[in-house]
């Protein structure tokens, strides 16, 4: 680690209320063509001097796109809020008309066939230039002004630029960063203190940090779930970066962080000498932020493990991805334990490593676009050592599932097979058009094993993030590892991503029938069962198996899809079930007779659904992370109304326009003693509650519904230990993300849609809930050998084996459904979601008795 302390820095650190120049940025060390607008030419004020908003960061660019001869400005995507994503490539005027060869050449720098080739002597190095991902770190985004003018206008760089291409995407999260800036810009008083206390840094629930749906977009770089992580991924999968920066920010009472990293919190699949690498590369920093007397460290915080970072995501692609961590004043001027920290002031330290990354990539081309060759030829030797050749996935009662992991995959410049005849390996069928074979056999191959590696031992017990995140574990689905025998076996055509659709469903049987069905398996089914209760149909859900004459059989958890008693027949019906099916990828049945087999569709065990009118819990203290996730999962995947309720409001709401509520993990004492006996009156007239992680604490110790856990510390006499160690004692203690085994009862409500005794979910915690003493009211509960991928710490998982991951609990007529685990993580756990839509759809079906 490197300190430097001088005059210079208090200087700077001081400078509370003065205004800065251009020149308190720039430094003087360059000369500036006139014909390129400065931020004030165009905005009207100083970088630095209020918080830019989205629209003046395109407006900006737009103008600086206009004037420059070296710029050229795209629009790659847009976010939820329809804000648009922009990227703008910066080299020589000379280059724009060699872009496609450029392009070319890199996409052969990937394939180790073609790669010797390349003339790399003479091939321009390409960086990206990513600024706040999160919203409220905005000082990358007010940064990315004084880069794009300087990288446009700067005369000294001209030639420089004949061998670069600088990539530069200004705001990653045009949402979250427009929330945040119109906080601080409306809390701002013209003659500040600093005070830490002062309403300006105290932001509003949800804050600015995530998207629209509350997010971390720093998460979905491989997931890409969300639109502004899928532009940006196809523009990088497209320039195929050697460079990747990710400029955030940290606690005020903080310096200065560049990577790398903590050494041995690297991924095991990044290459050693990508360390050595971005170890080189600090020394740049290190340079240009002496010159400005600023603190800073490396190599003590943050690690390089999880790939869906935007730091990481590139180390498993013959890149380097650098994470940049400023000390943020969260405003316009916070005291910190180094003196008033100034919003200027941070912004100078990202311009600074902008510019000195910039040294980098110039003084570093050869040996950055060596490095990216050499990582694709490793690789292709690497494979030619593996013994399994392939990986096929699939699930042999949902269509959906694989195609969504099919389409994450091609996102990422994969080759991807679809099967077109069935196979069975080691016992495990595998239907055509349910499943897809991924060859290993190909450039992303380190990438392709990243997502799909299972991994359970490791060289550090701490984790910045996730542990694990093997894809077809979160989807739930059947897979595996193929050798080139059984590989070749397989007939499969292949899939791109240009005519890649979902699968749609279709209406088996002719029009006029006693009643339609649809299997619980697919897992867009809650969406068709919403959209046909929207149009007033009547759902019924089966508790038990039957046959119909025309051969099928139909599972637990059928649906039964009629129009009721008294109603007038609908001459469309058949119509607008074919249209759902489309549009859902859910397969119905036509049934002619209701004498089935096994029961009548007149039974008592068939039960009438009521549509679901739905409450989520959200400000204050609750999860805003989690609580985002079901917002999305309900309004973009599923089609379904959801209203967010603020806690505040709680206690003067009428519940009854709601029969689920769902709470998210999180801190609800704020809805106090009238709130819990609101909830209780409201849950026992027979509706259900939905509650997950602290939510069940609080519900217990409110005596709303009685959950019970073990205790997280262990009772052991008392240990001296190294006070230097104790933070990483402490860490290894932390479940930060892994992944589990836990068995299902698929004859209860909240498992219907699942047919195999086991599945894998996620967990982030060490809340481990006690079974309940009612064996019905256990669905899902933890293996005696739990753990699947990822890391958790020994004593934790002794704790875990054969405890409750969902447990329900009566109330009266009504039921609260508990979650240990999060079923909707990140938006890519596909496989736990239906636990969570059962709860919602069946909740109201679950006897009271068998949750007592």
């Amino acid at each position: 680690m490197r300190k430097i302390f001088s005059l210079l820095f208090c200087l700077v650190f001081v400078q509370a209320n003065a205004q800065v120049d251009l020149d308190y940025y720039l430094q003087g060390n360059f000369t500036y063509k006139e014909e390129i607008p400065t931020p004030k030419d165009v905005l009207g004020f100083q970088v630095g001097d209020w918080h830019v908003s989205h629209d003046q960061v395109v407006m900006y660019m737009k103008a600086v796109a206009d004037a420059s001869e070296r710029v050229q400005l795209e629009e790659y995507a847009r976010s939820y809020e329809q804000r648009p994503l922009l990227v703008l490539t910066i080299t020589h005027p000379d280059n724009f008309s060699r872009i496609p060869d450029i392009k070319a050449d890199r996409k052969r720098l990937r394939d180790s066939r073609q790669s010797g080739n390349v003339d790399i002597d003479n091939m321009p190095i390409v960086m990206w230039m990513g600024y706040s991902v999160h919203g409220n770190e905005p000082s990358g985004v007010n940064a990315s002004l004084l880069a794009l003018y300087h990288f446009a206008a700067a005369q000294e760089i001209e030639e420089d630029l004949k061998d670069m291409i600088i990539l530069l995407d200004p705001a990653i999260n045009p949402d979250g960063i427009n929330r945040f800036a119109s906080w601080v810009n409306s809390h701002k008083s013209y003659n500040m203190n600093g005070d830490p206390n002062s309403r300006e840094f105290d932001e509003a629930w949800p804050r600015g940090r995530t998207n629209h749906y509350w997010f971390d977009l720093n998460r979905d770089w491989m997931p890409v779930q969300h639109p502004e992580s899928r532009g940006r991924i196809e523009k990088i999968q497209d320039w195929k970066p050697n460079i990747v920066l990710d400029f955030h920010e940290m606690g005020t009472n903080s310096t200065y962080f560049f990577q790398p990293g903590i050494p041995s919190r690297n991924h095991p699949l990044t290459p050693k000498r990508n360390f050595e690498l971005t170890e080189k590369i600090a020394q740049y920093h290190a340079k240009h932020l002496d010159k400005i007397g600023s603190l800073y460290y490396t190599q003590e915080s943050f690690d390089d493990f999880y790939y869906g970072k935007g730091s990481t995501y590139p180390d498993v692609q013959g890149a380097v991805g650098i994470l940049f961590e400023q000390a943020s004043s969260r405003g316009h001027l916070q005291e910190s334990v180094f003196g008033p920290l100034s919003f200027p002031f941070t912004i100078r330290n990202q311009f600074t490593t902008s510019l000195s990354s910039f040294e980098a990539a110039k003084e570093m081309r050869q040996e950055m676009n060596t490095y990216m060759r050499d990582f694709y030829k490793d690789a292709a030797s690497e494979f030619g050592n593996d013994p399994n050749k392939a990986i096929i996935f699939g699930d042999l009662d949902d269509k959906s599932r694989s195609h969504h992991l099919a389409d994450m995959i091609l996102h990422h410049e994969i080759d991807l097979y679809k099967l077109k005849q069935d196979i069975t390996v080691n016992g495990k069928e595998f239907q055509a058009e349910k499943a897809f074979v991924v060859p290993l056999n190909q450039p992303q191959y380190k990438l392709i094993k990243g997502m799909f590696e299972e991994r359970t031992e490791f060289e550090d017990s701490l984790f910045y993030d996730v542990s694990a995140w093997t894809l077809p574990m979160a989807f739930n689905l059947d897979y595996m590892k193929l050798n080139s025998r059984i590989m070749n076996l397989a007939e499969v055509e292949e899939v791109t991503k240009a005519d890649f659709e979902m699968p749609k469903g279709e209406v088996i049987g002719d029009s006029g029938a006693y009643a339609y069905a649809f299997e619980w398996s697919e897992y867009y089914a809650p969406k068709a069962a919403y959209k046909l209760m929207e149009k007033g149909y009547m759902l019924r859900v089966s508790h038990t198996e039957f046959n119909v004459e025309e051969g099928k059989s139909f599972r637990r958890g059928t649906i039964l899809v009629s129009q009721g008693h008294g109603a007038e027949a609908d001459p469309n019906m058949h119509q607008t079930i074919q249209k759902i099916a489309e549009e859902t990828g859910v397969d119905f049945y036509a049934i002619g007779s209701g004498y089935t087999q096994g029961a009548n569709l007149g039974s008592p065990s068939i039960d009438v659904l009521e549509k679901p009118s739905i409450a989520l819990l959200v400000d204050g203290g609750v999860y805003s992370n989690e609580a985002g996730e079901i917002w999305h999962l309900l309004d973009q995947r599923f089609e379904m109304p959801i209203t967010l309720l603020p806690m505040k409001n709680f206690n003067r709401t009428d519940l009854n326009r709601y029969n689920v509520i769902v709470m998210a993990n999180g801190n609800y004492s704020s809805l106090g003693k009238n709130g819990a006996e609101k909830l209780k009156d409201w849950a026992s007239a027979g509706n259900t509650v939905i509650a997950r992680g602290n939510a069940l604490t609080w519900l217990n110790q409110q005596d709303v519904a009685k959950f019970s856990f073990k205790d997280e510390k262990e009772e052991k006499p008392a240990e001296q230990l190294s006070y230097a160690d104790m933070r990483n004692t402490t860490g290894a203690q932390v479940t930060g993300g892994a992944i589990f085994n836990v068995k299902l009862d698929t004859t209860h409500p909240v498992n219907y849609g699942y047919y195999k005794p086991e599945m894998y979910t996620f967990r982030s915690s060490n809340q481990f809930m006690e079974l309940s003493d009612n064996p019905y009211a256990n669905p899902v509960v933890y293996t005696d050998e739990p753990l699947a991928s990822g890391y958790v710490f020994p004593a934790n998982l002794e704790k875990m084996k054969n405890t409750g991951g969902v447990r329900v609990a009566s109330v009266g007529r009504g039921r609260v459904v508990g979650f240990v685990d999060n079923p909707n993580f990140r938006a890519f756990w596909f496989g736990t979601n239906k636990l969570f839509m059962n709860s919602i759809f069946f909740g109201q079906t679950i006897s009271p008795q068998s949750a007592r």
